[in-house]
């Protein structure tokens, strides 16, 4: 069996970080509530999210998000396909480990091209706090 190789140099992450946010249906009002209690960092960089938790995020800010299609509905590889252009450098993702989506495989398939590219991410708030708060976050990052 051949090994798949990864032969690609990454940019380094940039000073103003390019973030997205997404959440499944149950984890929206955790992440909603996260997002306030943080967003003077994240005020700080430029925010994109899948369709209704994008809508929520900035809602709750009150700062423009880039908005993708619902994750159903393939926002969340476009999302991927964002990383994979280099042009989204922290994925905040409160995914619910308790309830089958209908999506899983697109949800599986995004975190995994996240891992291959080096891209931060947090999977909860306790993650999320320690990403947030990272002396990194305000700093070019060289992945």
């Amino acid at each position: 069996m051949s090994q798949i190789t990864f032969d690609h140099t990454l940019s380094p992450l940039p000073k103003r970080k390019r973030i997205a946010l997404v959440a499944h249906d149950a984890k929206k009002s955790s992440l909603c509530e996260w997002a306030k209690n943080h967003r003077d960092a994240l005020s700080k960089h430029e925010l994109f999210g899948t369709g209704t938790t994008g809508s929520l995020i900035e809602k709750a800010l009150s700062l423009p998000v880039h908005k993708s299609v619902s994750g159903p509905l393939g926002g969340d590889q476009q999302i991927g396909a964002m990383i994979v252009e280099e042009k989204i450098d922290m994925l905040i993702f409160f995914w619910d480990p308790l309830t089958s989506q209908p999506h899983d495989p697109d949800v599986k398939a995004l975190l995994r091209i996240a891992a291959l590219y080096e891209v931060p991410i947090a999977c909860n708030r306790a993650s999320a706090d320690f990403l947030i708060t990272s002396e990194l976050l305000m700093e070019p990052y060289s992945r």
